[in-house]
């Protein structure tokens, strides 16, 4: 049977419930949907670190963050660290990417600064036969400006006037034109939206993006708080509808070539955002809005419009990515192949597990009822231990059945205490097969 193509479709920052599927009322991804609807669509995915740069290394890599020593931003990922295209590439792909990458920069200690230059070949993970990209695209680009850079290192400049989406869209419409096909091919492609224009210090949609989102919704989590959430959610909706209408295109040339249905299609981001209600900025805690995330899948093995509610890290998409190529799990992987989900051919795990960092250092676990997390107290937790520490103290426990926006913290209530202790317990195990050592855990009242 013929290799599928593979197409992974990253966003930055979005929250899961901007989509239609997933609830969203307002027509901004009519797209993703109807994939949705063709496919599998995973109704409980979370993040396994809700910031961008460690997101990405445990996604290509298939690691926990602190396994690839790429815990906080400014941290390059290893140059001997395997990744998904690696592996790829060695069952005969072709290996491409478009986007964002945020993995070659050691620039926390002023060295190999590659946020506004090209990124050496060295440094691109093993995506050797197809290159469009920076290393930190809010760095060389705004909404309507920017430009990316090719594998010669030339600027590939936005045409004027053009939102940044689809630049990037006629990217990966120009490669996907041209592949002859002889091999399957597997491109990653990471969109910045809907991340927030860093130097702006705001969200930047397509021009037009408040008029056309302004009735929106209210997200239970953001009701009521302060935060940013009212001035930049029309914007914010209006970024994921212009990746959702560069996802048509996708769609449409796919079909058009015969290759729609041989073509494996992934769309998930690295994290949420919580529009500033949660801490200082709008990401690094371990609440939904940040963790949760859209995860859907549409191709050979993933068909018939089917909504799979088991907890799924993104650290299964890196073996799911391989198990479509026939590649076998390595041993190194954390996650598992979706497939085996989907066809119910294993038991499938009752938790999630994360680490944060920057904001803090934190541990977390979510099952269907519980979120609790454990942190490190520290007055600098920017420049922390976080690849981990050995006393912890308890910081948020939430019932989810009863709470599901996360509005009233349990962790000082004493009547959850044995709930507590059994969390406890379980976080310590993930903490401990995630290669961290068994931490000493402190009650909260301990604080």
């Amino acid at each position: 049977m013929k290799k599928p193509n593979i197409i992974f479709i990253f966003s930055d920052q979005q929250r899961w419930d901007t989509m239609g599927c997933y609830g969203q009322k307002l027509p901004v991804t009519p797209n993703l949907d109807a994939i949705a609807s063709e496919g599998v669509r995973f109704e409980n995915a979370f993040t396994c670190q809700p910031v961008c740069g460690p997101a990405r290394a445990a996604l290509q890599t298939g690691k926990w963050a602190t396994e690839t020593g790429c815990y906080v931003n400014g941290i390059a990922l290893a140059q001997n660290e395997k990744t998904m295209a690696h592996y790829l590439s060695d069952c005969g792909y072709e290996v491409g990417y478009i986007g964002k990458w945020h993995l070659a920069s050691n620039d926390r200690n002023g060295t190999e600064d590659f946020r506004e230059h090209p990124v050496p070949m060295e440094r691109r993970g093993g995506y050797r036969d197809f290159w469009i990209a920076s290393d930190v695209l809010e760095f060389t680009s705004h909404s309507y400006d920017g430009h990316m850079f090719d594998a010669d290192g030339n600027k590939r400049v936005f045409p004027e006037g053009r939102f940044r989406a689809d630049a990037q869209g006629d990217f990966i419409i120009d490669y996907l034109s041209s592949r002859d096909l002889k091999k399957p091919f597997f491109l990653f492609t990471s969109f910045i939206e809907p991340h927030h224009q860093n130097d702006h210090n705001r969200y930047e949609g397509p021009h037009g993006s408040r008029e056309k989102f302004k009735d929106f919704a209210v997200p239970g989590d953001l009701a009521g708080t302060e935060g940013d959430w009212r001035e930049n959610y029309p914007d914010y909706l209006g970024c994921c509808n212009a990746i959702d209408a560069n996802v048509g295109r996708i769609v449409a040339l796919l079909k058009r070539r015969g290759i729609y249905e041989n073509t494996l299609i992934i769309y998930t981001s690295d994290h949420g955002t919580h529009f500033r209600t949660r801490n200082k900025e709008y990401k690094r805690a371990c609440h939904d809005s940040c963790l949760r995330i859209p995860f859907i899948v549409r191709g050979p093995g993933f068909t018939g419009g089917n909504v799979c509610d088991g907890l799924v890290s993104l650290l299964d998409a890196t073996p799911t990515v391989l198990g479509a190529a026939g590649v076998q799990k390595p041993s190194v992987m954390r996650g598992e192949d979706l497939s085996a989900l989907v066809q119910g051919t294993t038991a499938w795990r009752d938790m999630v597990y994360a680490e944060i960092s920057e904001d803090h250092v934190g541990r977390t676990i979510r099952t269907k009822k519980w979120k609790y997390e454990i942190w490190v107290k520290s007055d600098k937790p920017w420049s922390g231990n976080h690849a981990g520490g050995e006393v912890y103290h308890e910081y948020h426990l939430y019932d989810l059945e009863n709470d599901p926006h996360e509005r009233k913290n349990l962790v000082r209530e004493h009547a959850y205490a044995s709930v507590r202790t059994a969390l406890a317990e379980a976080i310590t195990q993930c903490i401990v097969s995630a290669g961290g050592k068994a931490p000493v855990i402190r009650n909260a009242d301990a604080l």
